[in-house]
């Protein structure tokens, strides 16, 4: 196969190219936009957005959700809010500095073109938000308000108190069903799309099962877009909602789609920690809550044991034995220092023997200074909810003592690679929020994530999409030909491999395996020897699934057990991905981090004062492009190909927070 990694990126100073590309893009008129029909598959921010924006412009959209409505898409568990260089609080914030802020959070690993115009693009979305009604916080005279997130020393997040994903989500379902109720939109909800059809190469449409009736039908259309969030399931214990999968990307790649550096998951630092084996999910807390609370642990480990113990509480512990050590090691951004960074702090100093939680994986969260400086009230004001959730599923009260994080699985950088215009390199096939590689190098900052999703759906995508649909006689495919026929008989095997091998081991079993496999030796921390053993591994559990899993019912009719089997038999494919990509990239970058790859006592950067020992260490001669994975078949070793990553810029640099 023909590997096309043209990235399309326009030509000119980097501030001048968003514009640029978008006079020079191609255009449809209105009469003709009619003709057309876009298949999207996903609802959240990125493809509500998307199907809303594109049905407004006039083309004919069908939407896709496994969801029972759109409203439930996992893009409503956003909590702390959405950056925007607007500069509200005169605090020296600039277009400039959001993407040199994000390109430098993400490790020097992101495209600086498509950096830059996410921060671009920020600022119309605040008002395209406002002006649906989105109720972000004010501050008193009426103006909007802002916060801090981590890797930024400026106040630039728009929030609605902690449930920014859910005011926004709202927003943007009311968007897209006024184009459901005039017809632009056709929506298809409790329906997951299984497959994608190509035709002569290009993609076509998909195949999906109405997961109330069992049926599987084919759709067709002009073009795809794909809006499918992350994959972080392939945890099992992750911060996304159970249903959260990786098969639509998944499917795309195995019919040619390039997968871009998918071992680039992001641990966040702020979530309830595991209490037991019980659990199928964890629950995050939102960065937003390091803005007012102090991260600390023990300075003594017999004070941490006593904690874990029971036989002593956080107030027992004096101010001067106590470890904040966030600020002491990063004093210029102390507790907002960016997740990957965060993250591996408390990893380091639970492995110390000072973590607080019975496990002992965890720190305190505490917001005794932040009350005592601004009232509890000014801190339910900005919290409460949050607040209220950390009580309801711990029965601890954190306005009366310090809520106990850990870090947990919950944003994908890695997925599908697409150019400039969101397209794969299967032509017709766009890729739009996190399921796409493009905006966040090895590391999401706070916040960036409801921005690049409502950025591909409201302003990128509406904008580029033309540039290959002009390109296409529209109307001349249909679910008649023999590629979608295939594609259903190939789809209904799978699902009848997964009945017909009534085994004896649960579903969940398998991904539990799974998860705790990759956890160990694809999580936080990663060498070549536990890589090694992950690559071996996962084929036994996958060997294992197809010998021994049960899946009770039949493919007709609602039945969840099959739903969790199929996207287990993906991800089951999918992880032996993220191995070799983790295995290839030896060096240490954002939330990529090898335990050869870091700098220690003895390195001259540590000596000289640039640097702390235990941080990650960049190979910028050797690993400054996308890894870029073409499947080659189930156990087989994926094959690379690399995108040099140019900074034209910015000075890539060793990533300093001190």
């Amino acid at each position: 196969m023909s590997i096309n990694l043209d990235s399309k990126i326009p030509a000119g100073p980097l501030e001048q190219k968003w514009a640029k590309h978008k006079m020079d893009s191609k255009l449809i008129n209105p009469a003709n936009k009619r003709k057309y029909t876009v298949i999207v598959v996903g609802s959240g921010l990125a493809g509500g957005a998307a199907a809303a924006s594109l049905a407004e412009m006039g083309y004919k959209v069908k939407c896709f959700c496994y969801q029972d409505s759109p409203r439930r898409a996992h893009s409503i568990a956003a909590q702390g809010g959405i950056n925007a260089a607007k500069n509200y609080q005169n605090d020296g914030d600039s277009i400039q500095r959001l993407f040199y802020d994000t390109i430098k959070g993400g490790d020097f690993r992101a495209r600086e073109a498509n950096v830059y115009r996410l921060a671009e693009v920020a600022n119309n979305i605040i008002d395209q938000c406002v002006a649906q009604g989105v109720p972000f916080a004010r501050e008193y005279g009426g103006l909007l308000d802002n916060r801090s997130f981590g890797g930024a020393q400026v106040s630039r997040t728009f929030y609605a108190r902690g449930q920014t994903g859910q005011q926004l989500l709202i927003g943007c379902y009311q968007a897209l069903e006024k184009e459901i109720g005039k017809g632009g939109v056709e929506m298809y909800s409790r329906t997951e799309m299984l497959d994608l059809v190509k035709v002569d190469g290009q993609a076509k449409g998909i195949v999906v099962r109405d997961l109330v009736t069992g049926e599987i039908t084919s759709h067709a259309g002009d073009a795809v877009c794909l809006a499918t969030g992350g994959y972080g399931n392939v945890f099992f214990l992750s911060t996304n909602a159970m249903g959260c999968n990786v098969t639509a990307a998944w499917r795309a790649a195995k019919r040619g789609a390039l997968f871009a550096n998918p071992c680039y998951t992001q641990i966040h630092p702020t979530c309830i920690p595991v209490s037991g084996d019980y659990q199928s999910k964890l629950t995050l807390m939102s960065e937003s809550l390091r803005n007012d609370g102090r991260i600390w642990v023990p300075k003594k480990k017999e004070d941490a044991e006593a904690i874990r113990a029971g036989k002593k509480k956080a107030s027992d512990i004096a101010e001067d034995d106590r470890d904040y050590y966030l600020e002491r090691k990063y004093p210029s951004f102390g507790n907002l220092a960016p997740r990957d960074i965060s993250s591996r702090a408390a990893k380091e100093a639970c492995d110390d023997g000072r973590g607080i939680a019975p496990t002992g994986l965890g720190v305190f969260l505490d917001f005794k200074d932040a009350i005592e400086r601004l009232g509890e009230d000014t801190i339910r004001g900005r919290y409460g909810n949050l607040f209220q959730m950390y009580e309801k599923i711990t029965g601890d009260n954190p306005y009366k003592q310090p809520m106990m994080i850990y870090p947990a699985v919950h944003y994908t950088m890695g997925g599908l690679w697409v150019d400039y215009n969101l397209m794969s390199n299967v032509p017709g096939l766009h890729v739009l929020g996190e399921a796409n590689f493009s905006d966040h190098g090895a590391n999401r900052l706070g916040a960036s994530a409801l921005m690049q999703g409502l950025a591909d759906g409201y302003f990128v995508i509406p904008a580029t999409i033309a540039n290959y649909l002009v390109t296409q006689k529209p109307g001349t495919i249909t679910t008649d030909m023999p590629e979608f026929k295939e594609v259903e008989k190939e789809a209904r095997g799978r699902i009848d491999a997964l009945l017909n091998v009534k085994g004896t081991r649960t579903v969940d079993s398998f991904h539990r395996e799974l998860g705790l496999c990759m956890w160990d030796n694809c999580g936080m921390a990663r060498s070549e020897e536990g890589l090694n053993e992950a690559i071996k591994r996962i084929p036994q559990i996958r060997e294992e699934f197809w010998k021994n899993v049960r899946v009770p019912g039949k493919a007709e009719g609602p039945n969840m057990e099959l739903e969790k089997a199929a996207r287990v038999a993906d991800f089951l494919e999918f992880a032996e991905v993220m191995c070799y990509d983790a295995r290839d990239r030896a060096e240490s970058c954002g939330g990529h981090f090898r335990l050869e790859h870091q700098f220690f006592d003895t390195d001259p950067e540590v000596q000289a004062g640039s640097t702390q020992a235990g941080e990650a260490k960049r190979h910028d001669d050797q690993f400054s492009y996308v890894s870029c994975w073409e499947y080659k078949g189930v156990g087989v070793e994926p094959v690379l190909h690399k995108e040099p990553l140019v900074y034209e810029n910015v000075q890539a640099s060793i990533r300093s927070y001190a």
